[in-house]
């Protein structure tokens, strides 16, 4: 499934792609429904039927779905997802809070899910407040990875176009010519100022959660730090690179940890159970890390993780680099220590996305359906936070210097608070937005900017049990 990532300043993400979710295991021969209580009958569309009784059955809001509602005039789960949206009231917030239920194509969903990706592997961004466009992140095994293109590189031209031009046209033909073609020629200007042309091919390669790693010297001792771009993707390889990173770190006597989450949507949440129990004081050692939440209709499927410390380093504060792109499983890991790290956030945004709930994949013909299903609760009882987390230094991303640059702007904020117990004025302005132009929406369906991220899976496996009602 191809990834489009025009990423233009401090973008939002469209609202029904960037998930986490909870992933129940169930038989992909699909199993009866539950009867559909609207008392609508299969028809022209028998996998909607289906899909509705099931969201019936499982979805957090059910109750608030008026018996009057049918799945007439939808033509497929995806509609239907987006349908049972609204349905979703929760006190203090004046508007629907479901931004989440999914629907999509089985085969789309499992090769994403599995970290396989077929494009160049190139993303890009304009820097805040200018039209220079920067590469974002590369992927290490695609294309742009193999060709050396590192995070940081300036990208002039693409197809011989200059990128400095933000109209919707250009915006357009940029998108088209880096996500939508099969080849691509670009110009690029490195940070020292010399300049290469790499002509780019589509390949097919598997995408890698960790971006970077690494230690910082600093006065008040050693910071680690690690890029973490994605719960999802291949268990293993992230698990042998948190023992590897984490044992780095403990060697080096790292004091303080710097995780930066600023792109990462969430992903399966027994990464970020993992991620929590290497970075948990000892003191959190046997105690309740979050608790899953389902409808009454499934209480029997509640379910208390506690925390199971994996390795020595015992941090009383951590520092994450987070945007409005920051949610689900990421906002998991944040929310899950809370209680027991004193935390700062910093990155390109005022506010995390705000994702507190989860489901799993419901096949159904040669569909998922994805109908939200649990909340998440951590060890102080804080859930709900569908307006995000409150980043405490905005600043701007600096997509001008690579992964664990100090110079970075959100790492130099994050260093310097570390060194002097306060945030600092950088040299590049604290927080730049981009201009109106450029935050305006390009192609229907995404809101502030041109991108369609991986589909974020996620969550604990269960055996999802039809219940006739």
């Amino acid at each position: 499934m191809k990834r489009m990532h025009l990423m233009l300043g401090a973008a939002l993400l469209f609202g029904g792609l960037l998930f986490s979710s909870c992933q129940k295991s169930i038989s992909n021969e699909n199993p009866p429904a539950p009867t559909d209580s609207t008392g609508n009958q299969a028809g022209q569309y028998p996998v909607v039927d289906t899909a509705l009784a099931y969201t019936l059955d499982v979805y957090y809001w059910y109750k608030q779905i008026p018996s009057t509602f049918t799945d007439a005039g939808i033509t497929a789960p995806d509609s239907l997802m987006l349908a049972i949206r609204p349905y979703s009231m929760v006190s203090g917030y004046p508007n629907p809070v479901d931004r989440y239920s999914f629907g999509i194509k089985q085969a789309s969903f499992d090769n994403t899910s599995s970290g396989v990706a077929q494009d160049f592997g190139l993303y890009a961004r304009y820097l805040g407040g200018t039209n220079q466009l920067y590469v974002m992140y590369v992927e290490r095994e695609a294309p742009a990875g193999v060709q050396g293109i590192q995070r940081g590189w300036q990208i002039l031209k693409v197809n011989g176009i200059g990128t400095t031009d933000t109209s919707s046209s250009n915006i357009n033909f940029l998108v088209d010519a880096i996500y939508n073609s099969s080849t691509s020629s670009f110009t690029f200007q490195k940070p020292d100022g010399s300049t290469v042309d790499i002509t780019l091919s589509v390949g097919t390669y598997n995408a890698h959660s960790v971006l970077a790693d690494t230690v910082l010297t600093t006065t008040q001792g050693n910071v680690g730090y690690m890029a973490f771009n994605s719960f999802l993707g291949d268990s293993l390889d992230i698990d042998n690179n948190f023992k590897r990173i984490f044992s780095n770190f403990e060697a080096n006597d790292v004091q303080n940890v710097v995780i930066d989450l600023r792109y990462n949507g969430g992903g399966y949440v027994y990464n970020a159970e993992k991620l929590c129990n290497y970075l948990a004081p000892a003191s959190a050692n046997g105690q309740t890390m979050f608790t899953e939440e389902f409808n009454d209709k499934h209480s029997d499927w509640n379910e208390t993780s506690k925390f199971n410390k994996i390795g020595n380093l015992n941090l009383s504060s951590i520092f994450f680099i987070v945007s409005d792109e920051t949610a689900s499983a990421s906002e998991l890991v944040i929310n899950n220590l809370k209680p027991f790290l004193s935390e700062k956030l910093v990155g390109p945004a005022t506010h995390t996305y705000g994702k507190p709930v989860g489901f799993f994949n419901i096949p159904v013909g040669d569909w998922y359906i994805f109908p939200v299903s649990f909340r998440s609760i951590n060890n102080a009882g804080t859930s709900d936070y569908y307006g995000g987390f409150t980043i405490d230094k905005p600043a701007t991303d600096g997509v001008n210097r690579n992964w664990g640059d100090p110079t970075e702007n959100c790492l130099a904020y994050a260093l310097k608070y570390i060194t002097t117990g306060g945030f600092r004025e950088s040299g590049t302005a604290a927080f730049r937005t981009p201009s109106a132009k450029v935050k305006s929406t390009y192609r229907a369906g995404f809101n502030g900017a041109i991108d369609n991220r991986h589909i974020r899976p996620a969550l604990n496996l269960k055996n999802l049990r039809s219940t006739k009602k």
